[in-house]
């Protein structure tokens, strides 16, 4: 509300790009129904044939966007930095600087293949096809710090893939990729770039490490190496 590009409608993360969250089950930030979610984009005016432009300032939450909108087959997507942005801003203030848009039909198509789940993930640790991304600081992947789950560490085997730094090298020649992060948010950064460079079949763990923590007997890895 203190500031936004002209015409922006908000998708706010909290209410419309998460959902309900429960017991320890999909993480901090689970992902919505599909149709709760379709609901949501149909209010901010997103149609078939709309093109979608989700910027944020830096927190992941665009990608989360991008991810969302193309999880439920809309493939007519960016993102954009605002920290980039040097174009005007209107504050929230007054009728006028608010964008009310027309509600839309949306109609989801869930695509069925682009998210692991834990179970598989713990079926695989010792699987060198299958390449994990861990997109939160590395001092949060290393295990030394960790300010939201009440576990630090890692999944066994992920790789260090700070979101705010260029892929790792090396990684797009896996055969298998999947991310994840702390909730599902910054994983989905991970997602894109990894798609922009061609590899559509990258998979995101939604629940990420705040559900794996919580899962009893579930392992933890620590340490640089």
């Amino acid at each position: 509300m203190a500031g936004h590009l002209p015409g922006a409608v908000q998708l706010d993360p909290e209410r419309d790009l998460t959902g309900e969250i429960g017991d320890a089950s999909g993480g901090r930030h689970p992902l919505p129904e599909p149709d709760a979610l379709a609901a949501s984009f149909g209010r901010a005016g997103i149609a078939a044939d709309t093109f979608v432009l989700a910027y944020d300032d830096g927190t992941g939450w665009a990608a989360r966007c991008w991810w969302l909108l193309r999880h439920l087959g809309h493939e007519a997507a960016g993102t954009s930095d605002l920290r980039a942005y040097r174009g005007p801003f209107v504050s929230g203030e007054g009728d006028s600087h608010v964008t009310v848009p027309s509600t839309a039909r949306f109609q989801p198509r869930v695509r069925s293949a682009d998210t692991i789940s834990a179970e598989e993930i713990l079926e695989r640790l010792d699987d060198p096809s299958l390449v994990l991304l861990d997109a939160r600081a590395p001092e949060r992947w290393r295990g030394d710090t960790e300010p939201l789950d009440p576990v630090a560490g890692r999944i066994p085997g992920a790789r260090t893939a700070y979101y705010e730094l260029p892929l790792p090298a090396g990684v797009l020649d896996a055969p298998e990729l999947a991310a994840y992060c702390g909730s599902g948010v910054t994983a989905a950064v991970i997602v894109q770039r990894a798609v922009l460079a061609g590899r559509d079949d990258i998979r995101l763990y939604p629940g990420s490490f705040s559900e794996w923590c919580r899962r009893p007997g579930y392992p933890i890895e620590k340490g640089a190496s």
